[in-house]
């Protein structure tokens, strides 16, 4: 079904499944309408009465869309995350093609893809196409062969790749693909480097404009394309192609930007496809559940929503996978708490207000392991 066909709109089964979920035990939130509709208030403690601000009328601010990275739910069947995400309330998922989910080198992807589209439908989820799967095109080397490989049939390997994720994209009527440039591989210069992934990135793109489906790429610390100054170079030097857009990881922002995270989004408005989000510390690549780094995300969410970002907000933690469900339910309401405080007024400390929503990371089976992402 093409991506016209179905549009987020034509996601109607939400509503029974709302209804299956309500009666459920409890869960940390429920289930929401279709996408963009109202949410309910998480539960858990509220600020207190008298030192809560108070609330700005209703539709200062546009609600938000968050979804969950299946990269951090990778020991969950696929139907089974999905299922958890709309139980949770979430809009949509971030979905990685890998081995466990749905992998892109399968020979009946086609299929599989359908099932996926029509489950993601039942379930009222947007998706976005994410293709940072660690070990997917080669079993030794950790996002490998990337876009910069001096080797040609390496490039290739991973420009298929982000060619199929296209394809599947634009399937499951996804609104962005994520991409990212890899890492400059030793003996290789920067102008090289930089050549290499012009190049690679050049069919790409075109094949994005017939799917109607933009490229987003991500800049990542240690990567060739490490900042939003290195997007613009690259976009500058592409001639600014209309299908190129950017996946912006608020993380990121944080660790090695120079500007604040919340100023990053108001930098990055126009060419904003797809956002990532978790927190994080300056200086260190490490993905943080909520309340474990430094970000003051009320800022943030406030300059994502005033740019009119409609896209899906993804909660990226693939080192926390091992405990997944309980940081994906823990996860919503603090991102929602945080956009309550950014319609508010006066402002407030907000990194105080939040921190009694910050997930209790000390449940057993929670602490963090594995690889950097």
């Amino acid at each position: 079904m093409s991506p016209e066909a179905r549009t987020p709109e034509s996601r109607g089964a939400r509503a029974s499944h709302t209804t299956r979920a309500a009666a459920s035990p409890a869960p940390t939130h429920l289930p929401q309408g279709a996408r963009g509709t109202a949410r309910t208030a998480p539960t858990g403690p509220q600020p207190d009465a008298a030192t809560a601000p108070p609330a700005a009328p209703p539709g200062t601010l546009p609600s938000l869309r968050f979804g969950y990275g299946t990269n951090g739910l990778a020991d969950l069947r696929l139907d089974d995350a999905l299922s958890l995400l709309a139980d949770l309330g979430y809009d949509g998922v971030g979905l990685t093609l890998d081995h466990m989910h749905l992998d892109p080198l399968a020979p009946d992807l086609a299929a599989r893809t359908r099932r996926v589209a029509q489950r993601l439908d039942a379930l009222g989820l947007g998706v976005t196409v994410e293709t940072g799967a660690r070990y997917v095109l080669d079993s030794r080397r950790k996002h490998g062969p990337s876009l910069l490989d001096p080797d040609p049939d390496d490039r290739a390997r991973r420009t298929d790749l982000l060619a199929r994720a296209i394809r599947v994209a634009a399937d499951l009527c996804a609104h962005a693909v994520h991409c990212f440039s890899g890492i400059v591989p030793e003996g290789t210069d920067t102008d090289t480097a930089w050549k290499r992934l012009a190049e690679s990135l050049t069919p790409l793109l075109d094949a994005a404009a017939s799917a109607g489906i933009p490229l987003a790429v991500e800049p990542e610390p240690g990567h060739l394309l490490a900042t939003l100054a290195d997007f613009h170079h690259l976009r500058r030097a592409l001639g600014d192609p209309e299908p190129l857009g950017l996946t912006l990881d608020i993380g990121h922002c944080q660790c090695l930007e120079p500007l604040s995270p919340a100023d990053c989004v108001q930098a990055a408005a126009p060419w904003l496809r797809h956002v990532q989000i978790e927190d994080m510390r300056r200086g260190v690549h490490e993905h943080l559940p909520f309340g474990e780094g430094e970000i003051d995300f009320p800022p943030v969410l406030a300059a994502l929503a005033a740019t009119g970002y409609q896209g899906l907000t993804v909660v990226e933690l693939p080192r926390h996978s091992h405990a997944g469900p309980h940081f994906a339910a823990h996860s919503l309401p603090f991102l929602h708490h945080a956009e309550r405080i950014a319609a508010r007024v006066p402002p407030i400390r907000t990194d105080e207000a939040l921190q009694q929503f910050a997930p209790p990371h000390g449940a057993p089976s929670t602490a963090p392991e594995g690889s950097s992402r």
